[in-house]
């Protein structure tokens, strides 16, 4: 009887986990559980969660302790003390990997230059997005969508999703002109507007729009005539 409970209180456990994830609310004692799981199997992992966060005083301490010190709590054993320094490294290596090309940058040409590359030998019509730190660190390039800014727009809902997904505080808009020139249209300057009015709300800045065309581009930004859109967002 007891095993089943605990079959079915884990069951509950993951399809949780699984159609809501876990998020900095979640209590730590929770996440801690799940994850001993998968190093003591039948048996309730509640309570040991509780143990080890209580023993080492932080959910980041546990991951932090040697496997020796691990052991020295009731209920853990070789393959959990294991297992948790495993997720410990993971997590690391994980962070290290993706930031290992996040480059900061200074000023805007060097952006505008990286923006113009990721164009390269793009011979349709697509609109992106960069995401930025407040510190200029690139965050992540993103294309929302496939067409030009007359036909298709510029998703809000899209750029809003991707932006609290980066946890970005500024962003750069980006579309090109195949075949064409990088003077921007009415479209394109509507669609700025539009972009930086949702973005405010958000307290996301939009720090420019570039404008491609083969190996040419705008920023509206330094443009005499555009430029004023982005006076209240200074740069990085």
């Amino acid at each position: 009887m007891a095993e089943n409970l605990h079959k079915d209180h884990r069951k509950r456990v993951r399809k949780e986990f699984f159609e809501h994830g876990f998020n900095m609310n979640t209590p730590k004692h929770k996440i801690m559980e799940m994850l001993l799981f998968y190093g003591i199997a039948q048996k309730d992992t509640n309570e040991i969660a509780h143990r080890l966060i209580d023993y080492f005083g932080s959910f980041e301490a546990v991951l932090e302790a040697d496997a020796e010190e691990l052991q020295k709590v009731e209920g853990i054993g070789e393959n959990c003390a294991a297992l948790i320094k495993l997720v410990h490294f993971i997590s690391e290596y994980y962070l290290n990997e993706k930031n290992k090309d996040k480059k900061r940058y200074t000023n805007l040409d060097e952006i505008c230059e990286m923006i113009a590359n990721r164009y390269i030998n793009v011979k349709k019509e697509k609109v992106s997005i960069t995401c930025l730190d407040n510190g200029g660190k690139l965050l992540g390039f993103d294309f929302i969508s496939e067409g030009d800014i007359a036909s298709v727009g510029v998703s809000i809902r899209k750029v809003i999703e991707i932006v609290l997904k980066r946890n970005a505080a500024a962003i750069i808009l980006s579309h090109n002109h195949p075949g064409g020139t990088a003077l921007p249209s009415k479209e394109d300057i509507k669609a700025t507007e539009t972009l930086i009015r949702s973005l405010k709300e958000l307290d996301v800045g939009v720090l420019d729009h570039i404008i491609i065309a083969d190996n040419d581009y705008v920023s509206l930004r330094q443009s005499y005539q555009y430029g004023n859109m982005f006076k209240e967002v200074e740069y990085l």
